[in-house]
């Protein structure tokens, strides 16, 4: 029974852990510059991309 409750603790730290990373990572984010990279990306497909016949 321990082994279940700190194995559900450790998921939920790893969880808000995970949430505190990428709410970090957001408010480190330009969409300016995010913009201007998908604008300069080219239009196709990237090569090897293809379904098969």
């Amino acid at each position: 029974m321990n082994q279940f409750f700190v194995t559900a603790i450790a998921e939920k730290i790893s969880a808000l852990k995970t949430e505190a990373y990428f709410h970090e990572r957001q408010a480190r984010g330009d969409l300016a510059a995010f913009d201007a990279w998908l604008a300069a990306s080219p239009d196709a497909p990237p090569p090897g991309d293809e379904l098969p016949d």
